[in-house]
This record gives structure tokens, sequence and C-alpha cells, in this order.
């Protein structure tokens, strides 16, 4: 697939390289390198844009987000620290009556994650799936990436952590909920309070990861293949699927959550032309050729 592929074009996307490995396929990679792949605020709001973009795209069923570099030391480290720093010198600054600090200071509106939190990800509703191919150090905002997606494969040498509280903050876009959710209250506490990092095998063993690749260099193909396996089947039914997944996760009540799934999408599902196309290729023996979906 290229980008020529597309239907309508991506919007600016200074933070991330966009490339299509594969038919349906977005791979966005994180482009900070020499900042550990750390992410500046206004970054957040670049990437909310772009999975807006990504969910309303026909030609595009799935995501896969990963950490740029040579070699990858960090999928993402978390908040830009520098950039916060250098955000409370202002307010110091600011407080003891600098007026150009004052107009040197961001505009406050965008010194927020936006509602889909960090990365535009980790309280991410969204349609479609997204993998992460976690190629080196999930660190705070990082490890809350990752578990606000749907898929984990993580390298040999990936390390999740949530270190904020060794800082003075503390995780504050979803992750810590969400790692309770996964992997329980024992191990999350140690991990937000004690400043536990997880290896790669570790996320796995406690449910947060799906699986450590064979080699380093193989975790962003190995993502690519699983996400070339979802994006062949219908996008219809992927997308409902997601939902109701995600509302069992999200919703206390499992009966409560299949539901909900049913009231938003049955109907629409039952209606849609993927469905058809579907059951008349298992009959005749025949590949499905799908649609884009229309949900």
């Amino acid at each position: 697939m290229t980008s020529s592929s597309l239907t309508t074009p991506p919007p600016p996307t200074p933070t991330y390289l966009l490339t299509y490995p594969s038919p349906y396929v977005l791979l966005i990679t994180i482009n900070r390198p020499r900042a550990m792949n750390s992410l500046p605020y206004t970054s957040h709001w670049e990437a909310d844009a772009l999975l807006l973009w990504f969910d309303s795209e026909p030609s595009l069923r799935i995501a896969i987000i990963t950490g740029g570099g040579t070699p990858n030391k960090a999928f993402c480290a978390g908040q830009d620290l520098i950039e916060q720093r250098d955000l409370a010198d202002l307010r110091a600054r600011i407080a003891a009556g600098d007026s150009a600090a004052q107009k040197a200071m961001p505009d406050r509106r965008t010194l927020v994650h936006p509602p889909s939190g960090f990365m535009g990800v980790s309280r991410r509703a969204g349609k479609k799936p997204v993998i992460a191919a976690v190629n080196g150090w999930a660190m705070g905002g990082g490890f809350e990436i990752c578990l606000g997606c749907d898929i984990i494969v993580a390298s040999p040498n990936a390390t999740f952590g949530l270190p904020e509280a060794m800082r003075g903050l503390y995780a504050g876009a979803g992750g810590l909920s969400r790692l309770v959710r996964l992997a329980g209250m024992t191990v999350a506490s140690e991990v937000a309070m004690a400043g536990r990092f997880l290896s790669a095998q570790e996320a796995v063993q406690y449910g947060i990861a799906n699986r450590v690749s064979k080699t380093h260099e193989s975790c962003v193909p190995e993502a690519v293949e699983m996400a070339s396996r979802i994006a062949g089947l219908s996008p219809d039914a992927i997308i409902v699927t997601r939902h109701g997944l995600r509302q069992s996760w999200e919703t206390a009540s499992v009966e409560r959550a299949s539901q909900e799934t049913e009231m938003r999408y049955g109907a629409l599902l039952r209606d849609g032309e993927n469905i058809g196309i579907g059951l008349r290729a298992f009959a005749e023996k025949k590949e499905a050729v799908w649609v884009p979906s229309k949900l």
C-alpha cells in the first residue's frame, strides 16, 4: 500500500513518520530518537488529529505505533520532561512579575492532553484497532500509550514502567486504572508506587503484552504480520468486535457491555454490505473481498 491509495490526505505530523507497510495498515513511528521519543504537549494534539483521520479513512483498517531511532532504545520515554522543566521555570518567572516570561508562555489550552489522552491513545475510544510494537523503553506516558492499545507486541529488550511518582508526578493519562484492570492491584501498586520496571516477559506473564517478538529486529515485522491478519477480516466485524471488547473492559457490568454493543452496532452490522459478502464467500468457498466499512 502507498499514500496514493488514500482517499484523503493525513493531517500534518511533524513528530511522527507515517508509512503503509501492508494493505490497509498504517505504521506510525514516533520520530524523536534524540529525546528517547518523549513527547511535547503539541505532539499529543497532533496524534489526536491523526487518529481521528485514521478512523475516518476508508482505505485503512488498523494502525501500529512504534518508536523510531537506530538503534531503537526507546519506544516512548513519556512526556518531554525538559519541556516540563522549562514551563516550570516560566511559571516561576511569571509569579515573580516577569512580563517577558508571560509573553513567552504558550497558550494554556495547549498545555494539556486531548480528551483521547497521551499521544491521542491512552484514553482513546476510537473505532479501529491499534497495535503497539514496543521496541525499547516504554516509560510513563509511553507505557500509558501501550495500555490504551488493543494488542502489544514487545521486543525482548522492551521495558515498561510508570516512574512518575519518582519525579513528583503521577500517571494521569489513564494508565493507573488500566494497569489495575490488566495486571491487578498488587502488580500495579508496585509498578506505580515502588518504581518497579517490568521486562517484556513479565508484561506477557501479567497479561499486559500479547507476545514477545523473536528478536528485537522482528518486533515491527511481527506486528505488521498480526495487523495484516486482522486487516484481512471484515472491517465491519472488527469495528464491532473491538467495541464489544473495550466496552467489557471499561464497563462494570458485562451484560450491560453486551447490550450497549448490540444497541449501537447490531443492526448496522446486519444491514451492512460486508456481512453478505462474508456469508456468500463462505457458502461458495471463496475468499471474501470486503468493501470499506460504513460504520
